[in-house]
């Protein structure tokens, strides 16, 4: 359940890795290379958990933006969302290469993910274009958050692929100019994709948490013990962090939170 979008403009720009930063400064960890970080198995576990969580989510992206192209209502928005689909394949790639360069094989990497992913996006199938659009914008732009969060802790070379495959493809803006133009145009539509909205952020969320807890490695980096990890109120925070950019993002769509 990631996208690579992060928010187009200041209006709903989250404190992202800055608030982790803050809050912890500059970790042990996060000050070297993969070469001296990988000594520690544990940290090499939670590293792998993490890039097969983000290699699964950007192929189930490009897969969900390849299907909803077909919702597309004209052939420029067809083809704009084929576009972002060939970005997410790409991150996709770089994730599956770098698990290959450093031993691991991708699918085994990525396979315990395939169930919770796959089952947020059964339950949140969108039934229009505009709830398509929605879902890729806020619904992902969550997991994103969260992975960035977790960058601020990662060895320097982890954290530049991370962060690049979180990099914004295009859809933050598109979604937000297609979904205000159509509540200008009805404004009833407003309400039922503010419903929408919410429905995503609590499944994104419940998913996000799942994950974690049943990886070993990767609930010990959030609440400390490998890569000098947030302990139990920093991840309290990290979470409030997420949930008011979130509510940006729904103020840059038109959309009460």
């Amino acid at each position: 359940m990631t996208s690579s979008d992060k928010p187009g403009n200041a209006a709903d720009a989250p404190a992202e890795t800055t608030g982790a930063a803050e809050t912890g400064g500059a970790t042990a960890v996060a000050s070297r290379d993969w070469a001296s970080a990988a000594a520690d198995p544990q940290y090499c576990a939670a590293v792998v958990d993490l890039l097969g969580a983000l290699a699964y989510g950007e192929l189930a992206a490009f897969e969900r933006l390849a299907e909803d192209a077909k919702l597309a209502p004209t052939l420029a928005d067809k083809a704009e969302l084929a576009k972002m689909a060939s970005a997410e394949f790409h991150h996709f790639e770089r994730l599956r290469d770098r698990l290959a360069e450093i031993g691991e094989e991708p699918t085994g990497a990525m396979e315990p993910f395939v169930a919770a992913y796959d089952a947020f996006h059964k339950q949140t199938a969108p039934s229009d274009w505009l709830e398509g659009l929605v879902k890729a914008y806020v619904g992902d732009s969550i997991a994103s958050d969260f992975y960035r969060e977790v960058a601020a802790r990662l060895d320097k070379d982890t954290r530049e692929l991370v962060l690049a495959v979180l990099d914004d493809t295009g859809h933050a803006g598109f979604a937000v100019e297609k979904v205000r133009a159509a509540i200008d145009a009805d404004p009833r539509v407003g309400g039922r994709l503010a419903l929408w909205a919410r429905r995503l952020m609590g499944e994104a969320l419940s998913q996000s948490q799942r994950v974690v807890a049943d990886r070993d490695a990767l609930s010990t980096m959030l609440v400390g013990g490998v890569a000098d990890g947030f302990d139990l109120a920093e991840v309290g925070r990290m979470f409030s962090r997420i949930t008011e950019a979130h509510t940006k993002r729904m103020a840059a769509l038109g959309l009460a939170a």
